[in-house]
């Protein structure tokens, strides 16, 4: 129950407890402070330990009490600080046990918080447990955004009730670049499956033609379009999750583990044997005619939407926007501007008779799981396709052969270019001439974006780490260079100062 900034819950036992703790390790971020309080035996120790198991996701991980070192750490994924102050002197020492370097660096659970008195943070997340019954009773007082996230965990445990695993486990998988998070969720004899946290967010501000960034570059805004394509590419024999339950207005969704092995070896190299059936899948795909308009539900049909030329010139222009005043100190002229953007309408014009199909977008190793107990195309694993799109079928070629998170090296590349060409001139029909030219093309638009969007990481969002893919970024943009057609584009990065040895 949540009223105001309150949240009530009842937990009947003590693996009730134990769970609410598993939830609340999946809502905690760096720099939480969740004060812990009650009357002795109430459930403090049982949950901060809870917590501390889920995070380290090992049930069987020691968590000693802090009644008398006050403090114990935990380098975990993210760092926690166990505190009990129940022998704290003075408020003051709260300082010199570390409290607010280690607040800044990540978690801090905090027992008997009433010692402290006004050292904790303001926005700390309140939890009292109370007996209540031959049960306890919790009660969670937090300001934005934690009592959101809180609220979050505890609607997906509503979630996973409904579906039929009320006393599931779940623990934390991974939160990608975009606005989701997964979850790896136990059945108690069953295979482990996937939760997808896609909560609904708002909009943003207009950027380009007087529409927000996901208007304009397509991309999916709920479960619907997910959903669609999974569907499609099941029915075609390709690996994608199924879907067992999803709550459309929440964006909650329950799905199909395809495993966990990826196309790179431990060191971060490529495969070549899983690269090159990566690609094999899809000159699969590509010879199949996918449906525009997929109906979801008996009211819901999706409309995959087209990779078009406001999308397209929206994505290049990262390059005008960033990357240019990046390398060389100062931004592109009015000139430089009109001049690249008259050269990419250009070569979006070429591309109005390129084989055009499903693109599904991000075809890179991060989405493609290798699954080596399978044969054929369901080897290839394929997740992350929300986003697709119709458009020429070599973007997603280009995304493969030139990953943009993974050096692939000239001859890995030949061979793949080879086994995709081969395997489409034996499907008959295929115009090699116009998939090399639209290739290239595709290759330059989204090294072009990429190009600029490791800047805005680095600048606008503050994650340096990406900038590590520019150098790889750049030669591959020299690769798509080679063909006639690119000729404009390559004089003016030439001239702009664009090339492949930027750092």
């Amino acid at each position: 129950m949540t009223t105001g900034d309150t949240i009530s819950l009842f937990l009947k036992d003590e693996a009730a407890t134990i769970r609410f703790g598993e939830d609340l390790a999946l809502a905690l971020k760096a720099g939480d402070c969740l004060a812990l309080s009650g009357d002795l035996g109430a459930g403090k120790s049982s949950l901060a330990r809870a917590i501390l198991r889920a995070l380290a996701d090992d049930e069987g991980l020691e968590v000693p009490s802090p009644t008398f070192t006050l403090v114990q750490s935990y380098d975990l994924r993210i760092p926690v600080s166990h505190f009990d102050l129940y022998r704290l002197g003075d408020p003051a020492e709260l300082a010199e046990l570390g409290f607010d370097e280690a607040l800044e660096n990540g978690i801090c659970l905090v027992e008997w918080p009433e010692m402290a008195e006004g050292e904790l943070p303001a926005d700390r997340i309140a939890l009292r447990l109370d007996h209540d019954g031959s049960g306890r009773r919790a009660t969670i007082k937090a300001a934005e955004p934690q009592a959101s996230r809180i609220c979050r965990v505890l609607a997906i445990r509503a979630f996973l009730d409904e579906a039929g695993y009320p006393e599931v486990k779940r623990r934390f998988l991974t939160g990608d670049a975009s606005l989701r998070a997964y979850e790896a969720i136990y059945p108690d004899g069953g295979p482990r499956k996937i939760l997808m946290d896609w909560r609904p967010h708002p909009e943003g501000p207009p950027v380009y033609d007087g529409k927000p960034y996901p208007k304009v570059a397509h991309l999916a805004q709920n479960a619907y379009p997910f959903v669609a394509i999974a569907d499609a590419l099941r029915e075609r024999g390709f690996a994608a999750p199924e879907i067992y339950k999803v709550d459309y207005e929440q964006g909650i969704l329950l799905i199909e583990d395809l495993g966990s092995e990826g196309v790179l070896d431990e060191d971060g190299r490529p495969i070549a044997e899983r690269y090159r059936q990566s690609v094999a899948c899809l000159a699969h795909l590509h010879s199949m005619q996918i449906p525009q308009d997929i109906p979801v539900s008996q009211t819901h049909t999706h409309h995959i939407p087209d990779f078009d030329r406001t999308a397209m010139r929206m994505e290049v222009q990262l390059v005008l926007d960033w990357h240019i005043a990046w390398k060389r100190g100062t931004p592109p002229t009015d000139i430089e501007r009109a001049e690249y953007l008259a050269i990419w309408d250009a070569l979006i014009d070429e591309l109005t008779t390129a084989e055009k199909n499903l693109l599904l977008r991000d075809f890179h190793s991060p989405n493609v799981i290798w699954r080596d107990e399978k044969s054929g195309i369901g080897k290839i694993g394929i997740i992350d396709f929300q986003d697709a799109m119709i458009g020429p079928t070599a973007y997603d070629l280009a995304s493969i052969v030139q990953d943009a998170r993974v050096t692939i090296e000239p001859a890995l590349f030949r061979q793949l270019m080879d086994d995709y060409l081969t395997l489409r001139r034996a499907q008959g029909g295929f115009d090699e001439a116009e998939f090399m030219k639209a290739w290239a093309i595709m290759s330059a638009q989204r090294n072009c974006k990429l190009a600029g969007l490791w800047v805005r990481l680095l600048q606008r969002d503050g994650k340096p780490g990406y900038l590590k893919h520019m150098p790889r970024t750049l030669a591959y943009l020299q690769v798509a260079f080679e063909h006639e057609a690119l000729a404009p584009l390559r004089d003016w990065c030439a001239r702009a100062g664009i090339g492949q040895s930027e750092s």
